[in-house]
């Protein structure tokens, strides 16, 4: 399981999740940062219309959460830990 968090440089809620995400990261919670300008292809295969927008996928990219806005850390800790038990 891991988090795709999508953002761009230019999103001000983005730039606010940023170091929250950076700190579920330093947990041990996989994230990958996707830039919505860089990879649209990815924006289009999670219907991705708003950012930032957080989506929990297992290996294969499924998806099994999704989360739009900011959110607490312990949110995104709490729920990789539900899909994860």
């Amino acid at each position: 399981m891991k988090y795709l968090y999508f953002s761009a440089g230019w999103c001000g809620p983005c730039r606010v999740l940023g170091p929250t995400m950076k700190r579920v990261e330093s947990q041990g919670v996989p994230v990958n940062k996707v830039d919505v300008d860089s990879n649209p292809d990815l924006v289009t295969q999670y219907s991705v219309r708003s950012i930032p927008t957080v989506v929990l996928v297992d290996e294969t990219g499924k998806e099994f959460a999704r989360s739009t806005g900011v959110q607490p850390e312990n949110f995104y800790l709490t729920q990789y830990a539900s899909f994860n038990a």
